[in-house]
């Protein structure tokens, strides 16, 4: 996975890098790094596709954005498990601070039970077990 993360960031960085020296013309004596390169490779890319170059890096961003959530739905598809008992936790956490919040009166301290982060209990299930 990590390299699949790396093979994705690398080419988003350099191109979008390029993208933002080259409009800005911050060529730091580097010709492919100028304003006039820029104008010329994005007018080659649209009379290649056929369209106009002002539209180009719009589209490359909304298929940036696409990639971004595919690799991001890969990533949760592999870690499941992880993030399911995560979620679990979360929410357990939550009930039991919300019964403590019921149980408190105003006024009065809730005691040295107040508010404590309950893990579920065994098997992730947020029932009581049966005695």
């Amino acid at each position: 996975m990590r390299y699949l993360l790396i093979a994705w960031a690398a080419p988003l960085a350099l191109f979008w890098g390029w993208y933002f020296l080259s409009l800005n013309d911050m060529n730091f004596g580097y010709i492919m790094l100028t304003r006039q390169m820029h104008d010329f490779v994005f007018q080659i890319y649209g009379q290649i596709l056929g369209i106009d170059p002002a539209t180009i890096p719009p589209l490359v961003a909304k298929a940036c954005v696409f990639d971004t959530f595919f690799i991001a739905a890969l990533y949760a598809f592999r870690r499941r498990r992880q993030i399911r008992s995560w979620w679990r936790a979360r929410r357990a956490r939550s009930i039991a601070n919300a019964m403590v919040e019921q149980m408190e009166w105003p006024g009065r301290e809730g005691g040295p039970y107040a508010r404590v982060a309950l893990p579920p209990y065994a098997g992730g299930s947020t029932r009581r077990p049966r005695a």
